[in-house]
């Protein structure tokens, strides 16, 4: 019986770390949540460790959502891809990634571009794991 429950806490634990060492995005510009006086001329991603972008997209509040291009085609920690003229309003920029290991991550990125206000740093970004 005592065997079983360690081999069962072992699997736990186990599982645990393996989920807490996939790609996550660590940090965006622009960042999750923050208001931009300006519309950016690039989007920045960078992830924990080299994934490739399989997908990318950016959606104002209302429209429909524009494919990014050209994504790179080599997994990278830092990706950088060209934005297009954006007018001032609510997007969303959503990311798909596949690591080194397989898993499929995808997240989604929230920012403003304001000509009026005061810039915000944004926080962390949010991101799902999928497989």
């Amino acid at each position: 019986m005592k065997k079983s429950k360690w081999l069962v806490g072992a699997g736990v634990w186990a599982l645990a770390a393996g989920v807490q060492a996939h790609t996550h995005l660590k940090q965006s510009a622009p960042a999750e949540g923050s208001i931009v006086t300006a519309a950016p001329a690039n989007f920045v991603l960078t992830f924990s460790e080299a994934a490739r972008v399989t997908a990318l997209t950016v959606q104002k509040e209302g429209e429909a959502a524009q494919k990014l291009a050209p994504l790179p085609s080599a997994p990278a920690e830092q990706v950088t891809v060209p934005a297009p003229k954006l007018a001032p309003g609510k997007y969303v920029i959503n990311w798909r990634v596949v690591s080194d290991d397989n898993h499929i991550m995808s997240g989604k990125l929230h920012f403003t571009i304001d000509l009026a206000t005061v810039p915000t740093a944004g926080k962390t970004p949010d991101h799902d794991h999928m497989h």
